[in-house]
C-alpha cells in the first residue's frame, strides 16, 4: 500500500513539472512574439550642434617661411649648402654635386648618388626639380634621375614633356611598378614640383613583412599615384625584393643627366 501511495505521489510530481515547463515555454514564446511586434523606437534627433563638437586635442599650429615651408618640416636643401648630404657611395663623403648661384643643385655627373644623412621611416617630402637646361636623348636618356625612400623605393625622375617611354618608367612612376594616372610633367625650362606621401612597409621580428608600404604622389598639383601599394625594391631588372629592414635616407640619383633641384623639405609622419 505504501509503495502504491509512493508511486501516486511520484506521477503527480512529474506531471507538475511537465505542465509548469510547458506553461513556462508557453509565456517565453509570447514574449519573444510581442518583443517581435513591438513598434521600434527612433534615435532621439540631434538638436544641437554641440553635441558633436570634439575640443580635444587641438591640433598644432604650423607656420610658413618666406619659401613657404612649414614650420614642423626639416629643411633638406635651401640652396645654401649640401650640410644634410652625404655620398651614397660610402654614407660618409661629401655629396658631390654642384650648388649653383640661384641657389639650386645639379647633379654632377659621375659624381655619384647623394642621399641624406638622417634616417626616415614614413614622410611627407617636397622636392622641386628641373630637366637639364640643354635637352638631349630620349625616353629614358633624357633629363633622368630619381629620389628613393629608405635606399630602396624610387619615385621616377624624367624629362616626360613629350617624351616617350615605358610607362612604368616615366616621371612619377613607382619604378616598375605603378604607371601614373596621367603625365603632367611640364616643358624642360619650367620647374617641376613633387609632393610625396610615403607611408614606409612593416615588418615582424622574423623579417616577414606584415604590412605594405605605400605611396601617393602629387606632381604640380595634380594626383598622379593615389595610395598605391610598394610591392617592394624598385628593381631595374627583375621582380621587387621585401628584405627587412628599418628606416632610412632619403636618396637622389646620379644617372649622368645634369637635373637640377631646389626647395627640398621633409616632414616625418
Amino acid at each position: 500500500m505504501k509503495k502504491a501511495i509512493l508511486l501516486l505521489s511520484l506521477i503527480g510530481l512529474i506531471y507538475s513539472c511537465k505542465e509548469k515547463t510547458a506553461v513556462t515555454e508557453e509565456q517565453v514564446e509570447e514574449t519573444q512574439q510581442e518583443e517581435e511586434t513591438k513598434p521600434e523606437v527612433p534615435e532621439q534627433e540631434i538638436t544641437d550642434p554641440k553635441a558633436t563638437e570634439i575640443w580635444e586635442p587641438e591640433p598644432k599650429a604650423v607656420s610658413f617661411n618666406e619659401n613657404n615651408v612649414p614650420s614642423d618640416a626639416i629643411v633638406l636643401f635651401d640652396g645654401n649648402n649640401l650640410e644634410q648630404w652625404v655620398s651614397a657611395k660610402d654614407s660618409i663623403s661629401k655629396a658631390g654635386w654642384t650648388i649653383n648661384a640661384d641657389k639650386t643643385m645639379t647633379v654632377k655627373p659621375g659624381a655619384g648618388d647623394i642621399q641624406t644623412k638622417q634616417s626616415f621611416g614614413s614622410v611627407q617630402l617636397h622636392l622641386e626639380w628641373s630637366a637639364p637646361d640643354v635637352i638631349e636623348g630620349e625616353g629614358q636618356g633624357r633629363g633622368n634621375s630619381g629620389v628613393f625612400f629608405q635606399n630602396k623605393y624610387e619615385v621616377q625622375i624624367l624629362d616626360s614633356y613629350q617624351n616617350r617611354t615605358y610607362s612604368n618608367g616615366q616621371a612619377t612612376s613607382v619604378y616598375k611598378q605603378h604607371i601614373p594616372l596621367v603625365n603632367a610633367t611640364k616643358s624642360p625650362d619650367q620647374w617641376q614640383t613633387y609632393d610625396i606621401i610615403f607611408h614606409a612597409p612593416e615588418f615582424d621580428d622574423q623579417g616577414q613583412k606584415t604590412k605594405s608600404g605605400t605611396f601617393t604622389v602629387i606632381h604640380n598639383g595634380v594626383l598622379v599615384q593615389d595610395h598605391v601599394e610598394i610591392l617592394g625594391t624598385t628593381e631595374y631588372i627583375g621582380p621587387p625584393k621585401n628584405p627587412a629592414h628599418g628606416k632610412g635616407p632619403i636618396k637622389l640619383q646620379d644617372h649622368s643627366n645634369p637635373v637640377q633641384y631646389r626647395n627640398i623639405w621633409i616632414r616625418e609622419l
